[in-house]
């Protein structure tokens, strides 16, 4: 099967509008940070990888690279811990976004948090948890009901 024949499996925005908008809002809302915006892109494509939302990981990818990322960096984001490509900011916010994403199988263990802690201050640890809060969100709801297509 071609990517372009993978249908959509429930079109969640159309068929629940007030809930498409409010998470809008929401993930509006998760952009306005003091977070570098090309670690948040990190952030976005690892959890969607994680998920397994093809939508999410095509569109945060190429906005990272779209932003100057280097493409290197986004194609080891699944390795992050045996590349040397990432700053301990950024494998420390890597680290507690695949914690957060894998709840189901340990709860984010204090030493994560801690170590986070060590990079950013309580306000960015704070927008850091709501964004990938909010990523993960989008990408099971994408990867769940498949309501957007690649192009």
């Amino acid at each position: 099967m071609n990517i372009n024949e993978i249908p959509v499996r429930v079109a969640v925005d159309k068929l629940a509008p007030h809930l498409n908008k409010a998470m809008n809002a929401l993930d509006t809302a998760s952009r306005d940070t003091k977070l570098e915006t090309g670690l948040l892109e990190l952030v976005r494509t690892r959890v969607s990888q994680i998920n397994g939302c093809a939508y999410c990981v095509d569109m945060h990818s190429g906005d990272a690279v779209t932003g100057g990322e280097d493409p290197r960096r986004v194609y080891t984001l699944p390795v992050w811990r045996e590349a040397p490509f990432f700053t301990g900011r950024e494998q420390a916010a890597l680290e507690l976004a695949e914690a957060m994403t894998r709840l189901s199988e340990a709860p984010v263990a204090e030493e994560t948090i801690a170590r986070a802690g060590e990079h950013f201050t309580e306000v960015e640890l704070a927008e850091l948890i709501w964004t990938v809060t909010v990523i993960n969100a989008w990408s099971r709801l994408g990867a769940t009901a498949r309501p957007w297509t690649l192009k």
